[in-house]
């Protein structure tokens, strides 16, 4: 053991660069992992900051009891209120507070409404629920606190004012007293008001909780009564534990996993290289079991210097992480923006990366180990220049390689076959882990040098050599090209099954629809619309019980001007219903009943039946048909200049919807390609590596082509031009098989979908553009190096 400690200590005091080479993968490997803990760690740390607290004198909280499972059926329950009943009679006991959130319309700096209303916590001045990350509390009425994303998008900060709108639609400015440690989820606004403010800008807010202050638990239990609970509230009841970093770890693990490919295929091209030095050991009576152990302590050496470079790189990487989600808007999705991740590393975290790396380093050197142990004395004579396998090797690569792509073919006509059934996404699973084992990793080495032969036709002399390079040692470049090829693939696979998943929103949205809807954002009752130009036809809905009530001549030619049909016998006394209403024969409404006469799709009338009757409730929507070539934007616009006095009035359009699904598909294109683009990274630093220990292998060749007249400039390019050929391999090859299995698996679903438009074709070019300018970053070192040998210097060497 003692002889393989110092053998293993004098291949890093001889050759540091070229042992150490195999843990680069490791670095940005581990790296990526802590980067995801650390920023799931701000992530946890930003939304249990501002999760809502009990204040300390709050004695007990009472609640509706949850309905019981042998009670009676789920529609035949009713909710017990949290209403003033009950807070008098919690009154007889302590002090009752009831927990409330009102809605409101905050306007935008054009005075209007949003889509998306605000959530505004009702707070008692002395019972402060809601802490702040600057500021102060509000106290009077016309003041208000407002979350942290909302703040940051808007630019707001300690006495700036908004606009509100009041309960009846009236705006009104209140002041900014401070922001909250809390985030909205998605960029829907929260505020935190006191009661005054909150009744001014909704009548009847909603209780969730009553607080009780003061008496016993069992007095307040049978104050509130059998159908409510009674709970003692925990400090920190509210908090979310780390449950987010479940979101990032995935990712760094698979980032992982692709670091210990890069590992074990640089690990056996280390070991081939002091072949010769191996032969000699066992020639000088070198046992197998040594020298295996020697190179072992060599991987956990440099396994655990790896672990110590990611851990002080994870700090960093989790910032520029955070900073990624803040350009991209996907912090707004966690409600946390501006996170602030400990650019140095706890000492935990240093451990856990050493050991990390440490025995991944281990389990990735293991196979190169014995293969190399297993090398004749007589090799000591040969030089190891290539890769040529026996022929029975050959052979039975051939075979198992046809079984593994036989099997995938056959699962993946197996997926389709039991389209819609729970077996299709686990035959789509294996069928692609087939067909990467088969084509890429068994056959590997004959199917990258095919690939790279393609390439090479396409450029210069530069380009020929590098596709010789490449056929010269293709278990090397299989290796290499394969953890890039699965990055890429995965990439390639969840972007068009993203695509495919917007296809389907755009089919939903492309249904039959008002060209535009006018409601209120607060659903207050509608004021006149004006006839504006540009409108087709238009239609007011008035409120009535279970229905929206219309005038009969009004919907039809609303209907006509949309070119719906469906509605010709609607008149007095008679119904419209959604199309999956199905047959009923009638519809009861305010205490008549209107006969069933049409169907038309639930996506033009809010999935409520039309009844023709008097319009006796108020207007709360109207549905507009504009004429051919109105720009529905330009119309939003007139209208709501139309109404100047009526901010909460807005307008959605056939377009909304479209912009919606864009603006999800956006924020799922960036994450996912971020957080696999970790995983490319690692799969990238394998192509550096290799074409590192390829400089070293090819000194006198290099130094021959100086000899004979190729510049600097050329050796450099030649390098250069095998990193992006190995890139090219990997990108093309793992998007074609990504792109394949990813119609398998839609196929599979039994569900319509189309094939993704630009929207998915243009993230995966600039990612595969990405990808080829990373390799020839990667290549910058190798391609120097190789430009630096001189011609004598480097034929001597041989």
């Amino acid at each position: 053991m003692s002889t393989s400690l110092r053998l293993g200590v004098a291949e890093f005091r001889a050759r540091p660069g070229r042992a150490l080479l195999p843990g680069v993968a490791l670095v940005v490997g581990v790296a990526c992992l802590l980067a995801a803990l650390v920023l799931s760690d701000a992530l946890t740390r930003s939304v249990d900051e501002g999760a809502p607290l009990t204040p300390s004198a709050v004695g007990h909280v009472v609640d509706v009891k949850p309905p019981s499972y042998d009670g009676p059926a789920a529609g035949e329950q009713t909710r017990p209120a949290l209403d003033d009943a009950l807070l008098a009679r919690l009154s007889a006991v302590g002090r009752a507070v009831p927990v409330q959130v009102a809605q409101a319309d905050l306007l935008d700096a054009g005075g209007r409404a949003g889509q998306h209303r605000a959530d505004v916590h009702v707070q008692q001045p002395d019972l402060v629920r809601w802490p702040l990350a600057e500021g102060r509390q509000p106290a009077a009425g016309g003041e208000v606190a407002v979350d942290k994303i909302t703040a940051y998008e808007r630019g707001l900060k300690p006495g700036d004012k908004i606009a509100l709108a009041a309960a009846d639609g009236r705006p009104f400015e209140v002041t900014v007293s401070g922001v909250l440690k809390k985030g909205g989820v998605d960029s829907l606004p929260v505020l935190v008001a006191g009661p005054d403010l909150a009744r001014k800008l909704d009548l009847r807010p909603e209780t969730e909780q009553v607080w009780v202050i003061g008496g016993t638990r069992e007095a307040v239990a049978a104050a509130a009564g059998a159908s409510y609970v009674v709970w003692t509230p925990a400090p920190d009841a509210d908090k979310v534990g780390n449950d987010l970093m479940f979101v990032l770890l995935p990712f760094s693990v698979l980032a992982l996993a692709t670091a210990v490919f890069v590992a074990s295929a640089t690990f056996r091209a280390v070991y081939a290289q002091r072949q010769r030095q191996t032969a000699l050991l066992r020639c000088i009576g070198a046992q197998r079991g040594p020298l295996v152990r020697r190179s072992l302590f060599e991987a956990l050496l440099t396994g655990a210097m790896a672990g110590i470079g990611g851990a002080l790189l994870g700090g960093p990487t989790a910032w520029i992480l955070a900073r990624t989600f803040d350009v991209t808007g996907i912090s707004a999705l966690f409600g946390a923006v501006e996170l602030s991740p400990d650019l140095l590393p706890s000492l935990g975290y240093v451990v856990l990366g050493v050991v990390v790396a440490a025995l991944l380093s281990v389990t990735a050197a293991v196979r190169p180990a014995i293969n190399a142990a297993r090398v004749s004395p007589l090799a000591a004579l040969r030089e190891a220049d290539n890769e040529v396998p026996t022929r029975s090797v050959r052979r039975l690569r051939l075979v198992f390689g046809l079984l593994f792509t036989g099997g995938a073919a056959l699962l993946a006509v197996a997926a389709v076959a039991a389209k819609g059934t729970t077996a299709a996404p686990l035959a789509v699973t294996f069928s692609a882990i087939a067909a990467v084992t088969g084509l890429f990793w068994v056959l590997g080495p004959v199917t990258v040098p095919f690939l790279a032969r393609a390439f090479g036709r396409i450029g210069g002399t530069q380009w020929k050599l590098a596709g010789a390079e490449v056929r010269r040692m293709p278990q090397r470049s299989a290796s290499v090209a394969l953890p890039l090829l699965l990055a890429s693939s995965m990439v390639t696979f969840f972007l068009v099954l993203l695509g495919g998943a917007q296809q389907m929103s755009y089919q939903f949205a492309n249904e039959e629809r008002p060209d535009a809807t006018v409601v209120d954002a607060g659903a207050r009752p509608l004021p006149e619309i004006p006839q504006l130009p540009g409108m087709a036809a238009r239609v007011v809905l008035h409120k009535a019980e279970n229905a929206s009530a219309a005038d009969p001549e009004e919907f039809k030619a609303w209907l006509r001007a949309q070119k719906v049909g469906g509605a010709e016998r609607f008149a007095a006394g008679t119904a419209i219903v959604p199309l999956h209403w199905g047959d009923r024969p009638f519809v009861e409404s305010d205490g008549k009943r209107y006969e069933v006469v049409g169907n038309v799709s639930g996506t033009l009338t809010g999935y409520e039946p039309v009844v023709a009757g008097p319009a006796a409730g108020p207007a709360q929507k109207v549905l507009v048909a504009l004429q051919p070539g109105v720009d529905p934007a330009r119309f939003r616009a007139d209208l709501q200049a139309a109404l100047p006095d009526n901010p909460t009035v807005i307008v959605r359009t056939d377009a909304d919807e479209r912009a919606e699904a864009d603006r999800y598909l956006h924020l799922g294109t960036v994450l996912m390609m971020v957080l696999l683009g970790l995983s490319v990274a690692v799969a990238v630093t394998g192509i550096g590596t290799a074409l590192t220990i390829s400089v070293q292998e090819r000194r006198k060749e290099l130094a021959l082509r100086r000899a004979l007249g190729v510049t600097r400039g050329g050796l450099q390019s030649g390098v250069v031009a095998e990193a992006v050929m190995l890139a090219l391999v990997g990108v093309i090859g793992g998007g074609a098989l990504g792109f394949g299995y990813a119609q398998i698996a839609i196929l599979s679903t039994g569900i319509d979908m189309s094939l993704p438009g630009l929207a998915v074709v243009l993230p995966l070019v600039i990612g595969a553009a990405a990808v080829v300018a990373l390799a020839v970053v990667a290549a910058f070192g190798p391609s120097r190096g190789a430009a630096r040998i001189r011609p004598a210097a480097g034929l001597a060497s041989g």
